[in-house]
């Protein structure tokens, strides 16, 4: 069943057409994932669904009452408010009721025999009852858990940028929609917060379409692609696999067209030069369709960033860490660390956010020194350093003159030299785009050109921190490429999965702050060995649980048997007085001392009616085997 329709869409930005009467439909339980090179207009589509962004031309249809969650890149949250305060925002009655919750339950803390604050205290859990706004409430601070934010009354102004970022997906998530529009979601997050982000989001109940850089997540999320290619959109039905052998299939029958249409044409020239006799009026038809045939284009040009750039020299000798540490704010973060670079590696560092893995590539970086142990770097190493941060960026400089202040020109393996205007066009910022002010660029192209302009250092030794943050599929799928030819060290640090595969065979595993471990593999193989340490582990405790376990028995003692010929009334009976006291409790209004009393009362006689339920169960497999 189709829930939202965008019709005819037009979009201009500049002198950019971002759309170019693009028309599409969301059904319910889709799961669409948008993908193109950074710059097409993949967040400014987002945004116009969402209502945050005008389109020049075209509507978008949907029903009077439909709900849209939009999760954006860089989300603005209220700084004074808690976290919770932030998660409960929103107009919906649930959201308006768990805030109140929340804010009486701090209030109470504060003021414990404060009467009128117990009595909305009250008020308030019989309207959460009436709403079922506990699942809700409960979900929402289990996200935020898994999330890695366990305090959920801490101002959000406290907050570091990454777990502002996750305050905001939790948000998104716990918010009721018909359409959840997520911009990149997976940044910021860890490999485990990732997993869970992927389990979760396929039980969603919602509509999804999102955007990420993360392959294996676009894979196992999606159901349909939607690809925007130079104002265009085009429609793949299935998984980030599927579209890939879709799009190859679509680009080889492009070629085949461009291909008839040239021949034709050909024909057609050739005809007219020759002067064959024909009617005027038919001449004039021929010459009129030569002339629209020569205006038509096919989207066959094939932009790529397959190339070898040289390296300078790198001697035997790379880096060498000897019993370093490194702490801050009494955390120690790196701890008598010795670690042995060597030609040709590729390391991987994974980890919990805040476990430090970026002040690992600072150290070997040599931007920061360490509070003991000694580093070596060798006399032939030239350091490329790919940080998470491009704030240096002068975004009053043309992108040719950023790249010029690196190099002019650069040299291939071959000894063959390419312009900084070669280079930017293989890495898609065309001639008629590159005298373009740098301000004027989105997030993603900005880090295209900052990834450019640390490539053009011609390092031999590549540090990269998460390298695959707001780079598109296709330029994360030639970096790879590139760097499968490198001649140099490659050592990143990403939570990107299939990134961490394609370039990594060895991993620095953070497993707390000062805690790591040397794996020698990708991080399919690692995490493939952790379940197996896993499964061992629970095999070997299931055996040691069962060694201790005495044999059932196979017949009701005399105890047993009176017990169970009473046990279902005994639990007839407590449901019964549990009733009552619950009855009570909304005839005692305001006496909270009796409210007080009366609860406590219940929360005994819900526990032993637990106790006589699994009681009985007990008794009852009893009952089936002597029965057998």
């Amino acid at each position: 069943m189709e829930i939202l329709a965008v019709e005819n869409v037009v979009k201009t930005y500049g002198d950019k057409q971002l759309f170019d009467y693009v028309s599409f439909s969301i059904s319910q339980k889709e799961r669409i994932g948008l993908i193109g090179v950074n710059g097409t207009g993949k967040s400014t589509l987002m945004k116009v669904i969402a209502g945050l962004e005008d389109m020049d031309q075209g509507t978008i249809h949907h029903a009077k009452d439909f709900r849209i969650t939009y999760l954006n890149q860089d989300p603005e949250l209220n700084e004074t408010s808690t976290v919770l305060e932030e998660v409960f925002a929103g107009e919906a009655t649930v959201m308006v009721l768990m805030r109140q919750y929340e804010q009486v339950l701090i209030e109470l803390e504060e003021q414990p025999n404060n009467q009128a604050l117990q009595n909305q205290l009250m008020q308030l859990q019989q309207q959460m009852d009436r709403l079922e706004a506990w699942d809700a409430n409960t979900t929402a601070k289990m996200i935020l858990t898994k999330l890695g934010i366990t305090s959920f009354n801490q101002p959000v102004h406290q907050l570091s940028g990454g777990q502002k970022k996750r305050v905001a997906m939790a948000k998104a998530l716990i918010q009721p929609a018909d359409l959840l529009l997520l911009d990149e979601p997976t940044n910021h997050l860890d490999n485990q917060s990732i997993e869970w982000l992927e389990s979760y989001l396929s039980q969603y109940q919602g509509s999804i379409m999102l955007i990420t850089h993360d392959r294996y997540f676009l894979n196992r999320i999606t159901n349909r692609i939607m690809e925007l290619d130079k104002g265009q959109m085009y429609h793949y039905i299935g998984n980030y696999e599927t579209f890939l052998e879709k799009k190859a299939e679509r680009e080889a029958l492009e070629r085949q067209n461009e291909q008839k249409h040239a021949n034709t044409l050909k024909r057609e020239l050739a005809w007219l030069k020759r002067g064959a006799k024909a009617r005027s009026t038919k001449q004039k038809a021929r010459i009129n369709r030569v002339e629209e045939m020569k205006q038509e284009t096919f989207n066959t040009s094939e932009s790529s960033l397959d190339f070898q750039v040289g390296s300078k020299r790198l001697g035997k000798k790379v880096l060498e860490l000897h019993d370093v540490c490194k702490s801050y704010d009494s955390t120690n973060y790196i701890n008598h660390l010795n670690l042995l670079v060597t030609p040709k590696d590729r390391i991987g560092i994974i980890g919990a956010n805040g476990s430090g893995k970026t002040t690992l590539l600072q150290l070997i970086a040599n931007r920061i020194e360490p509070d003991s142990g000694e580093l070596e770097i060798g006399s032939t190493v030239n350091i490329g350093y790919y940080t998470q941060d491009h704030s240096e960026m002068d975004e009053n400089l043309r992108i040719i003159d950023y790249i010029r202040k690196v190099a002019e020109v650069i040299h291939t393996k071959d000894g063959e030299t390419i312009t900084a205007e070669q280079m930017l066009e293989r890495f898609l910022f065309p001639r008629s785009q590159q005298w373009t002010y740098i301000r004027r660029l989105s997030g993603g192209e900005r880090r295209r050109l900052y990834l450019l302009q640390v490539l053009m250092q011609e390092p031999n030794v590549l540090l990269l921190d998460e390298p695959t943050n707001d780079l598109d599929v296709q330029t994360l799928s030639v970096l790879e490429d590139y760097l499968d030819h490198f001649p140099g060290v490659v050592i990143t640090v990403s939570h990107d999965r299939y990134f961490l595969d394609r370039v990594a065979n060895q991993l620095i595993v953070f497993t707390a702050p000062g805690e790591t471990s040397l794996f020698y593999g990708n991080y399919s193989e690692y995490m493939a060995d952790l379940e197996e340490k896993q499964a061992s582990k629970t095999e070997n405790r299931v055996k040691k649980d069962t060694q201790h376990t005495k044999p059932k028995r196979k017949k009701l003692s005399y105890n047993d048997q009176r017990k169970w010929e009473t046990i279902e009334d005994e639990i007839v009976t407590l449901e019964e007085q549990i009733s009552e006291v619950q009855e009570e409790i909304i005839h005692a209004g305001s006496d909270s001392e009796k409210v007080q009393a009366l609860y406590e009362k219940q929360t005994e006689l819900e526990t032993k009616l637990e106790d006589k339920m699994e009681r009985w169960e007990e008794l009852s497999l009893l009952v089936e085997e002597t029965e057998k």
